[in-house]
This record gives C-alpha cells, sequence and structure tokens, in this order.
C-alpha cells in the first residue's frame, strides 16, 4: 500500500496540472466572449474571474476587469494559489516529492513543462499574443497526460493520478456551466439570441467540445442540449458524467487491490447513480444552478472523504 504522503502528492499533482490547463481555458473562454460587438467585456471577464473561483483574491488587488489584467492574474501571479504558474510550481513541487512512483518520461515531461512555462510567463504576455500562449499551455499538459499514460503501470500510482484529474475536472466543468447560466446572460430577453448562441458557444469551445457537439447532435446551440452534453453525455471527456464515471473505476480498483472499502467508495457511486438515472428536462425542471451548486459541494466532499481514507498528510 503506497504511504499517504505519496498518495497525496500523486492526487494534488495531477489536480494542479488539470486546474492549470482549465485556467488557460477559461482566459480562452473569455477572449472569445469579450470579443463579441454586443458583449460586455467587464461583466464577461468578471464572470470568468468567479468560473475560476478567485474572484474575491482578485478584487482585492484590482479594482476593474480587462483582459490584460485578469489574464495577468490567471496566468502569471503567484500571489493567486489557483494560477497557471502557480499549479505548474505547486505539480512540479508534488512530482519531485514522488519522483521514484514515477516513470522517466513523466517526471521529464513535467520538468520540461515547468521550465518552457516559467520562461514564456516570465513577462506580462501582450493580448495579440495571448491565443498563443494558451494553445502552448494546453498543449504542455497534453504531452504530460501523454507521456503518464504511455509509460505508467496501471497501478495504485495510476489510480491516484486518475482519481485527482477528474475530480478537479468534474468541479471545473460544473463551475462553468453554473457561471454561464447563473451569471453570465445578461437578461432573459437574451435567450435564444445571437448573443446568447455565442456564449453557449464559447464554454463549448472552453472544454474543447465545440466540434464533438456537433458530432452528436447536429443542430444549433442550445442550452438543454449543451448541459445535456456536458453534464449526462458519457462519452463526452469532459463531462460530469464521464468524469465520476473514471473516479469511480479507479476507487474501484484501489478497494480491490488493498482489500478495504471506504465511504468515499460509497459517496462516489451513489453520485454516479445520480448521474445515470437523471435526464437533462429533470435537471432544469428542478433547477440546473441547483444541481450543480450540490455538485460541486458533493466533489469538494468527495475529495476530503478520499483525503481521509487513504492517510493523505
Amino acid at each position: 500500500m503506497l504511504l499517504g504522503r505519496t498518495a497525496n502528492g500523486l492526487y494534488w499533482m495531477f489536480r494542479y496540472i488539470e486546474r492549470a490547463e482549465n485556467m488557460a481555458r477559461l482566459i480562452d473562454a473569455g477572449l472569445r466572449m469579450a470579443l463579441t460587438k454586443t458583449s460586455d467585456a467587464p461583466e464577461e471577464w468578471s464572470s470568468v474571474l468567479m468560473s475560476a473561483g478567485v474572484k474575491i483574491g482578485y478584487d482585492a488587488k484590482y479594482g476593474e476587469y480587462n483582459a490584460s489584467l485578469v489574464s495577468d492574474f490567471l496566468l502569471r501571479d503567484l500571489g493567486n494559489p489557483s494560477s497557471v504558474m502557480s499549479c505548474i510550481e505547486t505539480a512540479r513541487s508534488n512530482a519531485r516529492m514522488v519522483r521514484t512512483a514515477l516513470t522517466r518520461e513523466a517526471w521529464e515531461s513535467v520538468n520540461e513543462t515547468w521550465m518552457i512555462l516559467k520562461s514564456t510567463l516570465a513577462a506580462a504576455v501582450p493580448e495579440t499574443d495571448l491565443p498563443r500562449v494558451l494553445d502552448q499551455i494546453k498543449r504542455e499538459t497534453a504531452i504530460i497526460r501523454g507521456a503518464f499514460h504511455g509509460t505508467m503501470l496501471r497501478n495504485e500510482i495510476f489510480n491516484f493520478a486518475r482519481i485527482g484529474t477528474f475530480i478537479e475536472r468534474a468541479d471545473n466543468t460544473a463551475r462553468i456551466l453554473d457561471v454561464k447560466y447563473y451569471v453570465l446572460l445578461p437578461s432573459i430577453s437574451y435567450v435564444g439570441t445571437t448573443l446568447d448562441n455565442f456564449q453557449w458557444e464559447s464554454i463549448l469551445r472552453s472544454v474543447s467540445a465545440h466540434r464533438s457537439y456537433r458530432w452528436v447532435y447536429d443542430v444549433e446551440y442550445n442550452p438543454v442540449n449543451i448541459a445535456d452534453y456536458l453534464i449526462l453525455n458519457a462519452r463526452m471527456p469532459r463531462s460530469l458524467n464521464f468524469c465520476y464515471s473514471n473516479i469511480v473505476d479507479n476507487l474501484k480498483f484501489l478497494a480491490n487491490d488493498y482489500g478495504t472499502r471506504h465511504a468515499c467508495h460509497d459517496m462516489a457511486e451513489s453520485i454516479m447513480t445520480r448521474l445515470e438515472n437523471n435526464d437533462i428536462r429533470t435537471i432544469f425542471d428542478n433547477g440546473l444552478h441547483e444541481f450543480l451548486s450540490d455538485l460541486i459541494y458533493q466533489t469538494y466532499g468527495l475529495g476530503s472523504k478520499i483525503a481521509e481514507a487513504y492517510n493523505f498528510d
């Protein structure tokens, strides 16, 4: 059985790698929405900060919302523990701590990403250069995942890393959807308009689901289909259903390896059952915001139960 400290290092290493990529995706969505002529750019950037869960920290430092300030705070500010650079620094520190549990390729991919992004983000990124830098961040985090997937033994080391990835991804997808539905839409009068459709399209782009959505639905963007895709579709790699399916599977592998089930296993399976047995119309009828808020709260609670079960330090 892995030491709790090692399991904790692997779990959080991959949570922070996932979070770094998610920050880049959020900035990308903010850029797209702020560029629409019908859009209120400061409001869009405020909503990006809310989705990232760092608005209070930003407001304590700045008095206005614009692309350069918000992107700098989310990319480079080491005072923001969720900035890309903070996340990559923390992921690398955790990787060093669990170095002997990683293949050479997995460690080197993390270390090289840290060196590359440290150089790229050494100075403020001009707004015109943001798309290139955001693509670079997404590419570097994908290389880490590829090296890890391609070289690691499928044992408890792999399981803790995957659980960390999907806990973070589920939290992020739920937050993006919740902020869009609850905050971004300026008025009920915009529902179904070009502005509304563009904002939903931007959310899909932020989770790399723009093209695959059209493969599945082959219709114009609408909130019900997009929410269905990002919540219940079992084959969409950033949907809540997909994330929880992977969390449940990896927790089962741990239970089989260690011969012990914990409260976290029951909780994850309960959330998974709720996702599998739901339909999007029922979720909307009962309140999408309430559903997502509850899931964010439960995902946080599940993370705590996993830490308790496996003695994270």
